[in-house]
C-alpha cells in the first residue's frame, strides 16, 4: 500500500472506501443487528461495552463516538476513565456491568483464550438468557463496527451518524 503526503509533509493513508455506500445492504444489516442487540438493555451498559471493546481493539473512531454518547446520556467522567482499567476499579461498576465487561474482554479477545467458563457463568448469573444473548450480540456488533472503522481508516472525531 502506498501512502500519500499531505501539504504539511506528513504521511497520510490512501483513500479508503466508504463502507456504507460501497456495501449498503451489509451496512443496513449491521445497523439492524446493532439495534436489535441493544433492545431492552440498559443504555449505560451498552455504552460501557462499546467503550471497552473499542479500547481493546484500539478503535479511536468508535471510542470517541461512544464516550461522547455516554457523556450525553449522563455517564460520569470517573466511570468513563475507569473503563480501561475496570478490573482494578471494580467499585465504579455494578456486578452486572462487571460481568458484561468481563464477557466483552473475553469475546473481543476470543482468539487468546476463548470465553472461559467462569466468565460465562458470571455473566449468566447476572443476566437472564434473553439479556445474555443481547449482550453477546452487542459485543459482536461493536467488534464488527470496530473492524469496519479500522479497515476503512475512520478518523476519531468525525462521527458521520
Amino acid at each position: 500500500m502506498t501512502t500519500n503526503t499531505s501539504t504539511n509533509g506528513t504521511q497520510v493513508a490512501p483513500h479508503r472506501l466508504n463502507f456504507g455506500t460501497s456495501a449498503p445492504k451489509a451496512f443496513r444489516a449491521l445497523i439492524a443487528f446493532d439495534a436489535a442487540a441493544r433492545e431492552g438493555l440498559d443504555p449505560a451498559l451498552v455504552e460501557l461495552v462499546q467503550i471497552r471493546s473499542s479500547h481493546l481493539n484500539h478503535c479511536a473512531y468508535c471510542l470517541h463516538m461512544h464516550t461522547k454518547d455516554a457523556r450525553k446520556a449522563g455517564e460520569s467522567e470517573d466511570r468513563l476513565h475507569m473503563v480501561a482499567v475496570w478490573r482494578e476499579a471494580r467499585h465504579f461498576f455494578t456486578e452486572r456491568e462487571q460481568a458484561a465487561l468481563a464477557l466483552t474482554d473475553a469475546l473481543t479477545l476470543v482468539a487468546d483464550a476463548g470465553v472461559p467458563d467462569d466468565v460465562y457463568t458470571q455473566a449468566a448469573a447476572r443476566f437472564d438468557e434473553r439479556e445474555l444473548a443481547q449482550v453477546i450480540a452487542l459485543i459482536c456488533t461493536i467488534n464488527t463496527w470496530n473492524r469496519v472503522a479500522l479497515s476503512t481508516a475512520k478518523v476519531a472525531g468525525t462521527d458521520e451518524r
